[in-house]
């Protein structure tokens, strides 16, 4: 799955941390069949992603879910089982996952979750406490939701922590795919990777022997 969702990690950072701004914290309630969610009296369209049971540690997808296969609220669901079934991804076309191995089942819960966003491009992800010992997973589909834009002061750690995301994993993947997402011009060279952002700041990311980011420096064009 790494390989897929590295090249999102870094926006879905930078989206998620939006996303979780534009969302007020309080009570929640759903109605799945009308696609609501509703947290402190601001309404948002969701599709179910999934849910997860902490008695054995299983992940259930929505679209294999008896209770919503093949309906609209599974929607997102249904688009990355389709593209797990492209690019030959189990984590996304088998019904049912065993996290409970994991030496942090909870965490592989999220991580999943955050790659789901981050491949679907979708606007956030959200996890609640469905009962005491499942969680239910939706993202956002509602145009309220604002998006993130790349921001030269925020850039350094949002490039640092996706590539945290998946350690060991292909950083490069995760800073061309975040200029990518963002659909800025880059330059690629040996051990580096240049970009230009919106406003006139100029991005120079270089990564060490290992392949690892070593520094990302911020300026202005032709400094």
């Amino acid at each position: 799955m790494v390989h897929v969702a590295a090249p999102h990690a870094a926006w879905a950072v930078e989206q998620l941390e939006t996303f979780n701004a534009f969302m007020p914290t309080g009570p929640w309630t759903a109605d799945l069949d009308r696609r609501l969610y509703q947290q402190a009296g601001r309404d948002l369209r969701i599709s179910v992603l999934g849910s997860y049971d902490a008695t054995d540690g299983s992940w259930l997808w929505g679209w294999a879910n008896p209770g919503f296969r093949g309906t609209p609220v599974v929607g997102a669901a249904e688009s990355l089982r389709e593209f797990g079934q492209a690019h030959g991804v189990p984590e996304f076309t088998e019904e049912v996952l065993g996290l409970g191995g994991c030496a942090d089942p909870r965490m592989a819960v999220e991580t999943l979750a955050f790659a789901a966003m981050g491949v679907l491009g979708a606007a956030g992800y959200i996890g609640v406490q469905a009962s005491p010992d499942a969680r239910l997973y939706m993202v956002p589909d509602d145009p309220q939701v604002p998006r993130a834009a790349p921001d030269p002061v925020t850039l350094p750690r949002m490039l640092l922590t996706g590539a945290g995301v998946h350690p060991g994993g292909p950083a490069r993947s995760v800073v061309s795919g975040y200029f990518d997402r963002h659909r800025l011009p880059q330059r690629p060279g040996p051990g580096r990777i240049s970009a230009e952002l919106p406003g006139g700041a100029a991005v120079d990311v270089s990564f060490d022997d290992a392949g690892r980011i070593a520094s990302v420096e911020v300026g202005t064009i032709g400094a």
